[in-house]
Formats: structure tokens, C-alpha cells, sequence
């Protein structure tokens, strides 16, 4: 089957932003690879897993009528003879990588022995589908090689056992899968497939952060040659001969023993059989990896432990019938994802920059990369992995920062995230009156807490989920469109016999439909989700009323930086929780508990204002009494994304916050009304992180010189667009420059080199807070962005930092004497 390869090259417009690591197959915590030092020809080095450990993966090309072989991907090279009177070695052209929310591109040029040349594209294809929930549960992706050009040449691909284990010394098994047509989904496309797995698989273990679980899938068409065997053979004889031999080692062994690599290759007839000059041609080949588990985790759900299926089991009976309807939906795949990633672009170059684009498309993969989907159509779960800090499951504030991606690309996805947290606390299973911090210590094993002993968070993690909750009940309650066009599944698509079988949730082509959970929206859906938790988030707000004020000696999201009492930021995150309790109260109809929380919310953020702004009202202290000290404070995100900061009257001119009308705190203009934390506060932050930006982006707060990118998005959406233009170009200068040798960090140094700073944080789904701008765009109707143009009035004003915070410190005595019973 050929595919028209140029639809797919478009999906990946020119891309500005030269980032150290790309996502190439990134579905899942374990199916999780990456080119690495990306800034580099992609031959230099051997792909990576997000942990920046090997993975045996290469390609090289061979042009026969010059007997000359190409490296292009990996280190295939290694394995060949340096000199052989058979095969020269060269190098082609790179013409550099482009990429989308979901494709990657690497391009190179490879001249012929005239002016000829051929242009080649490998192109790696993990589709987001926001309109699928069921075809973005699949673990599997899509390698396309293409090539267009005036002579032939011929294609290798391999892969190595290292995409089952971490344990490099594990023993492993194959098969060959032979062409057959597959009834299922009415395809008529043959495949041939690789199948490799461990030979004693070890179920829901890890090594190495890779699962040591699960079957590996490497497929191709029929009309592909192959071959396994020990990885220099296989290099060295297509080499020589261009081909493969269609042969299959029968002796299992280790990963690295012979290293034993699965094989295919591809010849492309694209020059003429005569002597005039020939017309240029093209042709391309795809080609699939997937890595099948049929458990993908165990959960201590409301019926006890369980452990669960992925939610794509749902639709098939086999992996090999997924395998064949994944393969067979390519253009389905391509052209939804193109769908996803043409409204992000567009939304996020109005929103910001071709920059922001980049950085948006960039963190994409990254999100959904720590994620698997279970559960069946008519109850679909998320599961997370809290990738690389420490493998915790389902981490309430790692879904805290990425929930702006879920927020704008399907708040549906949020609603199946907090589902399990919510589910697991309602049976009782976990003893503290404060939301958990975790489903379980590590990831893919999710059995609570049942003492209670999770990581100690209390506020953070009942603000964190106080805050989500209304945030998608807004959604609801709003209609928020997602971020993807309403369409069908196209021409190109195979239906599926079992989707009858789930006709509330999906149509017959596997698109989430509009009578299922899509439909479930306004007041009503929002009300209906709302109550069924209704005692666990009164619950979590009785904590609040009694800690949240005057926050004890506790850690918060940022427990890298340490414990801290009276954290300012820490405080605002659960009043603002508070206050978001007073809306869910109302939803739900209960006049008397909304008034008595709005009520308390409104006391404390008038106190708060007093403990946490510095005397000269310039910026928030990083704690009450930290005197000549400052932060960010990202969670005034909150006040503005759940509607908190429109004015009763949204029509009135604003003009408070400005420099010179600015009314002591507390005061009593008009255009306040209606108003949580008053708009001088805005401001004041604003004009703060102006003053104090450094060259790749803004510090976290005044004890170091680090930064969490997730927290400079959420701060950069409430601030002036000058600020934010500002953050934001320093943040892609980062990108591109940064030292940093993983998949996107969100913990990075904002001087020097822009390196890790310690702990070393990588491929992290917290990169949904680059989302930031977009939720917020979409928020209240479009209410919540319109309601913070006054911040643009007028430029930031120009503060000598070191000063102000001097002053601020001379005052301690004096000022400890009114704070100094905290």
C-alpha cells in the first residue's frame, strides 16, 4: 500500500527552535524514544529513552548505482567495514528537523554522481487525536521513509531488543508474523511484523525506568525484505547487497549477546531505465513500533485491587488486530493529528509567537508521553507517570501544572486524570482529611496509601485539586470547545466491528461521538460531576478554612527547594481553593455553605494581602516574614483562569492598577467589584517580573537563580504583554541554547549555561503548563483574558531591585513586631 507522503510532510511546518532533544515515538512512559543531541546530524548518535539511555534503532541508505552507503540515523556506520572494495561510506546532506504537536521530521539530501540528487525524509509520527480518545490509547507510532528523486535507493531499518527491557543482560525471544489480510477491520493491506518480548517477562516492574512487560511490535508492508540476526551481519551484508535475505535467526539469546537486531529494508525504483535524463519520482514506506501490554497497571480502585486493561482492549480481540488497524488507519491517524496540530499552531502563534508555537508543539508529546489509557469506553481512566523525579503514580501536582494542556486540548482527558484520585478517595481507602499526594509510590503500581504516609503536601494538594475541579467544571459549564476541528474520520477509514458494542461513546470509525461524553455539557454536566465528589472537596475546604491562612511548616510542589513556614504563594494557592469551594457549593445548590466559604475566602485574601506584600507594595515576599525576599507567584494563575478576576460589571472601563491610581490594598474602587484578589496585584507582579527576568528566563523566587519553566507560563499568562513577550523570548533563547541533554527539562538554570541546576528534571508532563496562555484564552467565555487588558496600559515600571529589597529587609524589626505571632 502506498501512501501520499506530502499530506504528512505538511503536517511540520519550518521550525524556528533548535531544542537539545526531540520526541520522535513517544506514546507512553515505556514506549519512549527520542533523538538526542538534536542539534546535531542525526548519525552521530544512537536514539534515546527519556532517561538518555541507548536504544538500539538505526537507518541507512544505500544508492547502488554508486555503491555508496549513507548513515542517516543511529550509528549504523559502527558495524561495517571502514574499507571494502564492495561499498564506499559517505554521509549525505542534513538538511536539519521540522516538527509539529505530533511529527518530527529529519530531512537529508543525498547527491548522485551527476547533478542529480535524492531528497529523503524520515518522518516519525506519534498522533495526537484529541478526537479519538481511542486511537490516542494506542501504543504504537508511525516511521514513514520517503524519497523523491532521479536514481534508485535502497533502505534499511533495525531495531534492537532494548525496546522490551532496561536490563541489557535479559534474555529475549522473536517471531516473524507472515502477510495475512486482516477480516477485522476489512483492511486490505498485508503486513509482516517483528514480535520480540522478554523471555520471562516480569509483570508491572520496572528497570531502568522501562517496563519489563509487554510485547514489541515492529511492522512493515508485505512487499518489505527481512531479516534478524546479529546486528553487524545484518549491516554488513545489506552493505554489500542493498537487500536483506528474509531469514529469521532461530537462537533466542541476550539483548547485547550477537546483539540479535529485527530488520527490513525497502529499495526505491526512482531512475530511468534510459539514458536521457530521467524525470524525478517518489515513493515512500511506512512502518510501525508498538509495544503491547496487556496489564497496563494495577489500581486500588472502589472494588479493591485491580489490575487494569488498556482501553484499547475494549475495541479489539488481539494485539495482532490492533497491530493491522493501526497500521491500516495511517491516513485517518495523519489527518487528525494534522487537525490537532494546524489549530495549535494557530492558536498558539496569535497567542504569543512563532516561539510560542514551537515551545507549545515542542511539550506536546511530552504530556501525554508519561500517560496510559484504561478503563472501557463508557469509563475511561488516564494514568500518569510523575516521569523522572521519582516515578510517583498519578501525582496530584504533576497533573496541577500540566492541566492547561488537558484544559485546552480535551477537558474530558482532565476529568479521566482525576477520576482514579477521586474514586480511590471516596471508597475510604486513604485516612488523612487532606486530598493524597499520590496514588502509589511508583508507577505503573498504583495501591494508595493506606497509611496515610504519602508525601507530605497537605495544601498544596488540596488546592491543587479544589482548583482543577471548578476548572473543569467551568469547562462544562462553559461549553469550551476543545481544541481540535468537530470532523469524521474521513475517506481513508476502516471501521471497527466492536465500536457498535461502545455506540454512546464512539462512532463505527473510533471518533469520540457526540452522545457520549462530549454531549455532557453545560450547568447540568457540570453540576452532575461536581456532586458525586461534593464530600470529598467540602472535605479538602474544611482542611483549608483551618490551614491554608497561615500555612505551617510543610512542603509545597517545589519540595526540591525545601520546607517552608508561611509560604506567601503556598498561602494564595489554598484561599484561592477556598474560594474555588464557594462556586463548586453553588453549582451543586448549596446556597448556605457558598456564602460561608466565599465569605472566609474573602477574609483571608484581604489578610493575605497584609502578610504577603512587601511594606512599599513593589512585590510578594517568599514568605511573611522573609523580609528582602521575593517570589513568583504562579498560583495567582488560578484567580484568573477559574473567572475569580472579572469584574460584576465586565463592560466597565478598567483602569485599576495603574501607577498612579492605585488605592491602598483593601480600598474600595469601584472597578474591583466583583473581584477576588484585586488587579493592583497583577500589576505589581508584572512590573516585578520585569525587573527582575535574567538572561534565560525568570527565577523561581530570590533563594536561587533556577527556574521552573512550568510556573514561568502560568506566571507570564496574568502579566502584561510586554512582560510576557519578554519571558517569553528568553525562554525560547533557553531552548535553543541551553546545555541541558534530555527531553525538555522544567527545572533549569536561568544563568550560565542554562543547565540542570539539580535534581535533574526531564521529559516531564508538567510541560503542559506551557499551555498556560491557551486555557486561559479559552476561559469564562473569553471572559478571563478580556478582563486583564489594563495590565497593558501602560509599560512596566522600572525598579531598582536591589534597593527595594534592602529596604524591605531594614524594616524586619519594625514589621516582625505586627506579623511576629505567625
Amino acid at each position: 500500500m502506498r501512501f501520499d507522503f506530502l499530506a504528512l510532510a505538511a503536517l511540520a511546518s519550518a521550525s524556528t527552535l533548535t531544542p537539545p532533544v526531540l520526541p520522535l515515538i513517544v506514546r507512553n512512559p515505556y514506549l519512549s524514544t527520542w533523538l538526542g543531541n538534536a542539534r546535531q546530524a542525526p548519525w552521530e548518535s544512537w536514539p534515546i529513552f527519556w532517561t538518555g539511555a541507548h536504544v538500539g534503532f538505526s537507518v541507512m541508505a544505500l544508492v547502488p548505482d554508486q555503491s555508496t552507503v549513507y548513515p542517516l540515523f543511529g550509528r549504523p556506520q559502527d558495524s561495517v567495514d571502514k574499507v571494502s572494495q564492495l561499498y564506499n561510506i559517505s554521509y549525505p546532506q542534513y538538511l536539519g528537523a521540522t516538527f509539529d504537536a505530533s511529527t518530527t521530521n529529519l530531512t537529508y539530501l543525498i547527491h548522485g554522481s551527476s547533478d542529480d540528487s535524492v531528497r529523503l525524509t524520515l518522518s516519525f509520527l506519534s498522533p495526537l487525536t484529541p478526537s479519538s480518545t481511542l486511537r490516542q490509547s494506542i501504543p504504537a507510532a508511525y516511521l514513514t521513509v520517503s524519497a523523491e528523486g532521479s536514481f534508485d535507493l535502497d533502505v534499511y531499518v533495525d531495531v534492537n531488543g532494548e525496546w522490551v527491557s532496561g536490563n541489557r543482560g535479559n534474555q529475549i525471544k522473536w517471531a516473524l508474523n507472515e502477510p495475512k489480510q486482516n477480516s477485522e477491520t476489512r483492511s486490505s493491506t498485508t503486513i509482516k511484523t517483528w514480535q520480540v518480548s522478554r523471555t520471562n517477562e516480569e509483570l508491572l516492574t520496572e528497570f531502568g525506568n522501562r517496563g519489563e512487560w509487554g510485547t514489541f511490535y515492529f511492522s512493515g508492508p508485505a512487499d518489505v525484505y527481512h531479516q534478524c540476526g546479529t546486528s553487524a551481519l545484518l549491516r554488513q551484508h545489506f552493505a554489500e547487497r542493498g537487500s536483506l535475505k528474509n531469514h529469521v535467526d532461530p537462537a533466542f539469546r541476550g539483548i547485547m549477546q550477537d546483539e540479535p537486531v529485527f530488520a527490513f529494508s525497502k529499495s526505491f525504483k526512482l531512475g530511468s531505465k534510459t539514458k536521457a535524463k530521467s524525470s524525478t519520482k517518489e515513493d515512500s514506506v511506512v512502518f510501525t513500533f508498538a509495544l503491547v501490554q496487556d496489564i497496563v497497571a494495577q489500581f486500588a480502585s472502589a472494588r479493591g485491587l485491580t489490575m487494569m486493561k488498556p482501553l484499547w482492549a475494549s475495541y479489539f480481540p488481539s494485539a495482532e488486530a490492533l497491530i493491522s488497524y493501526h497500521y491500516d488507519d495511517f491516513k485517518t491517524a495523519a489527518s487528525l493529528a494534522g487537525n490537532y496540530s494546524d489549530s495549535l499552531a494557530h492558536d498558539a502563534y496569535e497567542s504569543g509567537s512563532q516561539d510560542y508555537q514551537d515551545i507549545a508543539a515542542l511539550s506536546a508529546r511530552q504530556v501525554l508521553g508519561a500517560t496510559q489509557f484504561a478503563g472501557t469506553p463508557d469509563n475511561p481512566i488516564i494514568f500518569l507517570k510523575e516521569i523522572s523525579s521519582n516515578g510517583n503514580f498519578q501525582t496530584v501536582d504533576v497533573i496541577f501544572p500540566a492541566f492547561p494542556f488537558f484544559l485546552y486540548t480535551n477537558p474530558k482527558w482532565l476529568a479521566y486524570l482525576l477520576e482514579p484520585l477521586l474514586e480511590h478517595q471516596l471508597s475510604g481507602q486513604y485516612p488523612n482529611k487532606y486530598s493524597m499526594h499520590d496514588l502509589g509510590y511508583h508507577f505503573p503500581n498504583a495501591t494508595g496509601h493506606s497509611d496515610g504516609r504519602d508525601e507530605y503536601m497537605p495544601v498544596e494538594e488540596c488546592g491543587n485539586m479544589l482548583i482543577m475541579g471548578l476548572a473543569l467544571a467551568n469547562a462544562l459549564k462553559y461549553d469550551t470547545d476543545p481544541a481540535f476541528v468537530s470532523t469524521s474520520a474521513g475517506v481513508h477509514a476502516n471501521p471497527i466491528a466492536s465500536a457498535k458494542k461502545w455506540i454512546q461513546s464512539v462512532d463505527q470509525y473510533g471518533i469520540d461521538s457526540g452522545r457520549g461524553v462530549r454531549a455532557l455539557t453545560g450547568p447540568k454536566a457540570a453540576e452532575k460531576w461536581l456532586t458525586k465528589s461534593y464530600r470529598l472537596w467540602d472535605q479538602w475546604t474544611g482542611y483549608l478554612v483551618r490551614e491554608s491562612l497561615i500555612p505551617a511548616n510543610q512542603l509545597s510542589t517545589d519540595d526540591f527547594a525545601g520546607w517552608l513556614a508561611n509560604h506567601t504563594n503556598l498561602a494564595l494557592k489554598g484561599i484561592i481553593g477556598i474560594k474555588a469551594m464557594s462556586e463548586i457549593a453553588d453549582i451543586v445548590g448549596k446556597d448556605d455553605a457558598s456564602k460561608e466559604y466565599s465569605d472566609i475566602a474573602d477574609e483571608y485574601i484581604s489578610k493575605w494581602q497584609g502578610f504577603a506584600i512587601s511594606r512599599d507594595e513593589t512585590h510578594a515576599k517568599l514568605a511573611y516574614t522573609w523580609y528582602g525576599s521575593w517570589t513568583t507567584i504562579y498560583n495567582l494563575y488560578a484567580d484568573s483562569l477559574l473567572c475569580f478576576h472579572i469584574p460584576s460589571d465586565s463592560k466597565n472601563a478598567r483602569s485599576a492598577g495603574r501607577l498612579g491610581d492605585q488605592k491602598p490594598i483593601g480600598g474600595g474602587d469601584d472597578s474591583e467589584k466583583g473581584i477576588f484578589v484585586p488587579s493592583k496585584i497583577y500589576q505589581m507582579q508584572s512590573d516585578w517580573y520585569h525587573a527582575v527576568l535574567q538572561n534565560y528566563g525568570l527565577p523561581l523566587d530570590s533563594r536561587h537563580l533556577y527556574t521552573k519553566s512550568d510556573w514561568e507560563f502560568f506566571a507570564a499568562a496574568v502579566a502584561s504583554k510586554k512582560t510576557r513577550t519578554e519571558m517569553l523570548t528568553v525562554i525560547a533563547k533557553w531552548v535553543n541554547e541551553t546545555s541541558t541533554d534530555r527531553p525538555l527539562t522544567d527545572l533549569y538554570d536561568t544563568e550560565g549555561t542554562g543547565g540542570f541546576p539539580g535534581p535533574n528534571f526531564m521529559a516531564r508532563p508538567v510541560v503542559g503548563g506551557h499551555f498556560a496562555f491557551l486555557a486561559l484564552e479559552r476561559a469564562c467565555g473569553g471572559k478571563a483574558v478580556e478582563a486583564l487588558k489594563y495590565l497593558d496600559e501602560r509599560p512596566p515600571v522600572e525598579i531598582d531591585v536591589e534597593q527595594v529589597l534592602k529596604a524591605d529587609y531594614d524594616m524586619r524589626d519594625e514589621e516582625s513586631l505586627w506579623v511576629g505571632d505567625l
